[in-house]
């Protein structure tokens, strides 16, 4: 018999369990919500953005668009991209994209500039809403996906309804630039949490 019928199959990955487990959930789903959040935030903040940045209010819908367009083309990437470079890895590139174009987007001073930064914020979020619940049910045991699919899908309902009401406290309270603000941290600790408890669960390249 040859070596390679004799040469046991290589395991899967691990799943997690206890605090680590729980740390990843909470951190999967934010990002998961605040890709969602996204698509949303904005729109009840397009009369404040293009009073400030001198533009109509037509031309300051470009703002919602322009994000989901980015987001849309890259979605069908997402396996490719998972494959060549591991899951886990591109997931956490694809936080931190959204993470510094979020940032950009709240610093624009022009219509052009935050049309840019939003097509460059929603290429940043195309792979995160499917490879978060690949990793999610990566991470949890066969008995238990069910759950995580159940935690997946409910941060997928909710987030799109706040989006509105959050943007609009932000908006009225602050000022538009803190609905991209906000992602910010929330976006790093969520990326460092799942690079760092997720190592196990990267795909060969």
């Amino acid at each position: 018999m040859s070596d390679a019928a004799t040469m046991p199959a290589p395991a899967g990955p691990k799943p997690l369990q206890g605090g680590a487990l729980v740390l990843l959930t909470i951190a999967v789903a934010f990002s998961t919500f605040m890709e969602i959040l996204d698509m949303t935030i904005v729109n009840v903040a397009v009369p404040h953005i293009a009073g400030s940045l001198g533009v109509s209010a037509s031309e300051g819908t470009w703002a919602i668009s322009s994000y989901a367009l980015a987001s849309a083309i890259m979605q069908p990437l997402t396996g490719w991209l998972a494959r060549r470079f591991g899951e886990v890895k591109t997931f956490c590139f694809s936080v931190g994209l959204f993470v510094v174009f979020s940032m950009l987007c709240g610093l624009a001073s022009s219509m052009p500039m935050l049309v840019i930064f939003r097509l460059l914020q929603g290429a940043g979020s195309g792979p995160m809403v499917a490879l978060s619940l690949s990793l999610l049910l990566s991470s949890y045991p066969k008995t238990k996906q069910g759950i995580a699919l159940a935690m997946w899908a409910m941060t997928v309902v909710v987030a799109p309804i706040f989006g509105p009401i959050l943007g609009g406290y932000l908006t009225d309270n602050f000022s538009w630039p803190w609905i991209f603000y906000i992602n910010v941290p929330v976006g790093a600790a969520a990326g460092f949490v799942t690079c760092d408890l997720a190592p196990d669960l990267r795909t060969p390249i």
